[in-house]
């Protein structure tokens, strides 16, 4: 059961009795301080918060200790969702799933969630992270 959303590609979840940080495989979303971050937060959390979902684990642990995998909420695949509906982008360092590139393709073809955004705001998470690091 999902008991944290921390933004729109990190959550925590309970399994038998334990705490698990999980971040979404193979999408970004936008920082919390990146312009659509709070509503990638916010959809991401009106799916899945207080939900029990399966988990597909694609890699135990990355640096920060997460589990990174993919997450299902019955049948639908989460990731997938929120690259589909433009609320994520596909984290192409980390592709393994192709299929997510059309769906982004697709998204920003109908301009859908953050391709909505000035073309000046659609800086993508591993960049936007990059930028804030040279600047601290």
């Amino acid at each position: 059961v999902v008991s944290k959303v921390a933004d729109g590609d990190t959550l925590t979840l309970n399994a038998n009795g334990k705490k698990y940080k999980i971040r979404l495989a193979e999408i970004d979303t936008a920082e919390r301080d990146q312009p659509y971050g709070s509503e990638a937060k916010t959809v991401l959390s009106n799916l899945v918060l207080n939900k029990q979902v399966r988990v597909l684990v694609i890699k135990k642990s990355d640096r920060y200790g997460r589990v990174i995998g993919r997450i299902f909420l019955g049948e639908d695949d989460v990731n997938a969702y929120m690259v589909e509906m433009g609320h994520a982008m596909v984290y192409r360092r980390y592709l393994t799933d192709q299929s997510l590139l059309e769906l982004e393709n697709n998204a920003k073809e109908n301009q859908r969630g953050l391709w909505k955004l000035p073309q000046k705001d659609r800086v993508p998470p591993w960049v936007w992270r990059k930028l804030k690091r040279k600047k601290s």
